[in-house]
């Protein structure tokens, strides 16, 4: 499956260059989940290999995914008069969703401790939370749903976008200074989340019908805070950090074009997805809303992956992503009212082939950047010189 080879020669020589750089400002990273981290770390053998803890990490987030479309399948199980997803399976998710975001913290800190550090693995790290993004946006959209007292799926739509570029932005700053400033909002939305889901599962659904401050809804604050850490916190320090290096001069690219390539392609897939929302004959997003959701974070995780490897290797980044010529292709088609009794299975046919691309795509960079550097993806046993 793994067969092609995505990464040039150049990028392999990049990598073979590359030293890790990043900085943690986040308290709450820093004071509290470091040292729980550092805690419980020491549970694992020293034989288990890092990246085996982080794919088990993002494989319960995709558990947590579909436990939850099974049980709330449209995002109507929170709304009054319909039947609400069981307690023990906000206790399982809120769970799941903590260890996970547990184990994404502690696979850097079993690589250090086991000295397999490898770009591979901060590729491979990255490259899943590129996925997960909309795996625990859509999972957490459950606790409110579209009711009368949730969101719209067009809304949450947005909600993840803002997400989305809340993840590119971190990786647009490594392109261009060299260093990975990690995102307060992350470790801040994942207590919280994990919290949500177990309240709710004390509490139920219905708690969050009643407003919690005058007419203010606990919808509405899941909103501002989306909204509000992405523009209060995410991107001033972005633009902050962008502006220290351009004040020392230590911009990797000094052309304005350069620095803003990689956000050429995650603009271009929100608008041909906008698009298609605002013009579709059968209203696919209120149709097929999780659907939508997945396509729309699978195509983007690839695009990020890209960016991601990129930026390790120090070469240019891709001025567009393939998977957008398929897409405008069924947008072209659904728009123009050619098929439009077969949006929803042009969406099935699209997001099958966007996904199983992308699976290609990091099976392949696996399977070809562990053999650069000749070591086993989840294994810290050397392969065989055979």
């Amino acid at each position: 499956m793994g067969g092609y080879e995505y990464v040039s020669a150049e990028q392999l020589a990049g990598f073979d260059k590359y030293k890790y750089s990043a900085v943690d400002s986040n308290p709450l990273s820093l004071y509290v989940m470091h040292p729980f981290w550092n805690t419980v770390v020491k549970i694992f053998p020293t034989w288990l290999a890092p990246n085996l803890i982080t794919f088990c990490g993002f494989l319960l987030l995709v558990f947590n995914f579909f436990l939850m479309a099974y049980f709330d399948p449209d995002f109507y199980a929170s709304a009054p008069n319909h039947e609400h997803v069981p307690n023990k399976v906000w206790v399982t998710v809120g769970i799941l969703n903590f260890v996970a975001y547990t184990l994404d913290g502690v696979d850097g800190k079993q690589a250090r401790r086991t000295k397999s550090s490898t770009p591979l693995g901060e590729l491979f790290d990255h490259g899943l939370d590129s996925w997960a993004c909309m795996f625990f946006v859509v999972t957490v959209y459950s606790t409110f749903g579209r009711g009368p007292n949730g969101v719209s799926v067009f809304v949450l739509y947005l909600l993840l976008w803002v997400v989305l570029f809340s993840f590119i932005l971190s990786h647009w700053e490594k392109y261009n200074t060299g260093i990975l400033f990690l995102p307060w909002g992350y470790d801040i939305s994942q207590v919280t989340i994990s919290i949500v889901y177990i309240v709710t599962s004390m509490v139920g659904v219905e708690a969050w019908y009643e407003p919690f401050l005058f007419n203010f809804l606990y919808r509405d604050l899941f909103t501002a805070m989306i909204i509000g850490c992405a523009l209060t916190v995410t991107l001033p320090m972005s633009l902050l950090n962008y502006y220290k290096a351009y004040t020392s001069n230590t911009l990797k690219h000094h052309s304005c074009y350069e620095a803003m390539l990689p956000f050429l392609s995650p603009v271009l897939l929100f608008i041909l997805c906008t698009f298609w929302i605002f013009l579709s004959p059968s209203e696919i997003l209120q149709a097929q809303p999780r659907l939508f959701y997945f396509m729309v974070g699978t195509a983007f995780a690839n695009i990020s992956c890209r960016l991601i490897v990129c930026q390790m290797s120090s070469t240019r980044c891709q001025p567009l992503n393939w998977m957008l010529l398929p897409l405008a292709l069924v947008v072209l088609v659904v728009t123009s009212g050619l098929l439009p009794e077969s949006e929803t299975f042009l969406l099935y046919l699209l997001t099958s082939l966007i996904t199983l691309a992308h699976i290609h795509y990091g099976v392949s960079v696996v399977s070809q950047l562990s053999k650069h550097f000749h070591i086993r993806p989840f294994s810290l046993r050397k392969p065989s010189s055979d």
